[in-house]
């Protein structure tokens, strides 16, 4: 079973120190465009879950193209 954990960089290595620890474990690290793709989704979906609060507006597709 694969599984994406999200921890802060603060706490990060010493996660991974732990993880290691464990031999039915493997970790390996997303290259950078894998994670700047994960990043740019997260953020996508916290502006759209804030939409939905109504805290935010977004922009309506006519306003996306306009600015092209």
């Amino acid at each position: 079973m694969k599984l994406l954990v999200e921890v802060p960089d603060e706490k990060a290595k010493s996660f991974l120190e732990m993880l290691n620890k464990l031999s039915y474990v493997k970790t390996e690290k997303l290259n950078p465009k894998d994670e700047e793709f994960y990043e740019g989704l997260k953020e996508a979906v916290e502006e759209v879950n804030l939409a939905k609060q109504g805290k935010i507006k977004l922009k309506s597709a006519k306003e996306l193209l306009n600015e092209l």
